[in-house]
């Protein structure tokens, strides 16, 4: 799978502020870009050490088309899995 011209530039820049629904309130929130590994796969991924609803975090990561992870959770775009965000 072919990353879009949004997600590599989300990469490039190492983080992207997103507004977010959160207990019912939105508020901006930073995703950081990292490597996450699963099994022997590393791949990168959005994460934010806030609590996200999961339909949230599901929407977050179809919109920016990287998997996106929360402590309660994670989301991959749909029909996606962690090797089609694999580097190298």
């Amino acid at each position: 799978m072919e990353l879009s011209a949004k997600a590599k530039e989300i990469i490039r820049q190492g983080a992207i502020k997103l507004r977010v629904s959160r207990s019912g309130m939105f508020q901006q929130i930073t995703f950081r870009v990292r490597k996450a590994k699963m099994g022997n796969i590393e791949y990168v991924e959005l994460f934010t050490d806030r609590q996200i609803e999961l339909a949230e975090l599901s929407k977050i990561s179809e919109e920016m088309g990287l998997p996106a992870e929360a402590p309660n959770g994670k989301a991959f775009p749909h029909g996606t899995s962690a090797m089609d965000f694999k580097e190298g």
